[in-house]
């Protein structure tokens, strides 16, 4: 009797902390430097093995490019709240800001009406509609035999 999963996207920018970042190390990084109160809300709502979309923002950038897992709910380090999240896999197609505006299934995206949020719900709807249009993620059970996890 498990809470169904929950989805997010986190933003970050490509300078400060990239995709190639959050693959090496084996994939696990502490997700920090949340500032914003309703950010951080969002960040301690997070549960063990909910998915997230690792979004590249910043002027050049504004792309989903990943999926992340939270692997460690909120804690504090250092009077700072942390989730730590693990890569799944690389979006197959990486999905610019101006190709989501334009699809007519993401209407009412979180991430066009609080597009500052560095931490933004994703409704199952919108989830599965990004992850149809970048042709899924590495990781997501779809023709490269890995384990389905994404729902």
């Amino acid at each position: 009797m498990g809470k169904e999963k929950q989805y997010w996207l986190l933003k970050t920018e490509p300078g400060e902390w990239s995709w190639d970042d959050q693959a090496s190390n084996g994939g696990i990084s502490n997700w920090d430097g949340v500032k914003n109160k309703q950010a951080q809300k969002n960040l301690k709502a997070m549960k063990l093995n909910d998915l997230c979309f690792f979004y590249h923002s910043g002027s050049n950038a504004r792309r989903v490019v990943g999926v992340v897992t939270v692997v460690k709910e909120w804690y504090d380090e250092g009077g700072e709240g942390v989730v730590d999240v693990k890569a799944v896999g690389e979006m197959r197609r990486p999905l610019d800001l101006k190709e989501l505006k334009g699809d007519e299934g993401l209407k009412g995206f979180q991430l066009f009406r609080q597009p500052r949020l560095s931490v933004v719900p994703v409704s199952k709807e919108v989830w599965e509609r990004v992850c149809e249009l970048g042709g899924g993620f590495e990781g997501d059970g779809k023709d490269d035999g890995g384990d389905d996890v994404d729902g």
